[in-house]
């Protein structure tokens, strides 16, 4: 009989409706000035995840705010010449306290990020990543990917940053010892593939002390990370192997190139979160859909709660 999985995993419903039962958190939003990024910082608030303060040129934001067919009463904003000036304004409000998570408006994401990690920014010890929260429902809980979306070729320092990130978030969402799987195409250790030796590098960190709060295995291949059938025909017996909470890519391209497959082919809803700076930081997409936007929010609320008592 397989062994029990993790005790009542949240899923993303869950997850939304366990942050709807706190206070909202300030949120600075950056150069909102299209329909879809003003819209989601409104249904935000309006969905008690959020109270945000608009950081835009006043004059686009108004006229955002007039194609929404709406108004601006009540929403706190904070006029910025251009789309420049607005990244380093939200900066800077955080840094004085006044916001407890950004969030991406219509601007490049390198623009915010440049702002974020500049000298006078948010930078902590640890390395910016980003992770996917995903649930599809070929798998019985929601599990993180990263990193998809910051990292382009992490080396080992880095993806020891990119997954004590992933433990923070895992904890911030209730799951008290995740499961980590550190993907490479083979669950063996093979001098010719670096992702490997990383892998196994990692674990030996993990089994030292150097990364908590976490159950680490690696390599597994992407089979044996989450199917226990896989696992054993493989005669792979661990903790992890089969059970995985989060799955650690080998790089950008490799973790991009399954998260959307997840999402495409694999009907995985989806959230997304930036750590490792002083707050959480959301990154949205054009396409993504009102259900991910209000799922990613939500994953800042719980992160912000988190930062109160473990900051980053």
């Amino acid at each position: 009989m397989d062994e029990p999985l993790s005790p009542s995993p949240p899923g993303l419903a869950e997850i939304i409706g366990r942050a709807r039962g706190r206070e909202p958190i300030r949120v600075a939003v950056v150069h909102p000035c299209d329909e879809l990024s003003l819209r989601a910082a409104l249904d935000a608030r309006q969905a008690g995840l959020i109270d945000p303060i608009l950081v835009a040129p006043r004059a686009r934001l108004e006229q955002a705010a007039r194609e929404l067919g709406g108004a601006l009463e009540g929403v706190q904003t904070l006029d910025a010449p251009h789309s420049h000036a607005a990244a380093e304004q939200a900066v800077a409000l955080v840094r004085a306290g006044g916001a407890e998570a950004l969030m991406k408006g219509s601007l490049h994401t390198d623009e915010l990020m440049g702002a974020v990690v500049a000298r006078e920014g948010l930078r902590t010890s640890r390395r910016v990543s980003h992770c996917y929260l995903l649930q599809t429902p070929h798998y019985p809980r929601p599990f993180i990917v990263t990193d998809a979306a910051i990292n382009i070729a992490p080396d080992l320092e880095q993806k020891a940053d990119i997954i004590r990130n992933a433990i923070d978030l895992a904890h911030a969402i209730g799951v008290a010892e995740p499961r980590v799987a550190i993907l490479a195409a083979v669950e063996t250790v093979n001098a010719a593939m670096p992702a490997t030796l990383d892998a196994a590098a990692l674990c030996k960190m993990a089994d030292r002390g150097q990364i908590s709060g976490a159950l680490l295995d690696g390599p597994l291949a992407f089979d044996n990370a989450i199917s226990i059938a896989a696992a054993r025909a493989k005669g792979i017996r661990s903790e992890v192997a089969g059970r995985a909470d989060i799955l650690v890519v080998p790089d950008l391209e490799s973790g991009n190139m399954l998260a959307k497959q997840l999402m495409f082919l694999g009907e995985a809803a989806s959230a997304g979160i930036v750590l490792g700076a002083r707050v959480p930081i959301i990154l949205t997409s054009r396409a993504d859909a009102y259900e991910t936007r209000m799922a990613s929010c939500a994953l800042a609320l719980l992160l912000a709660h988190h930062y109160r008592s473990s900051p980053p």
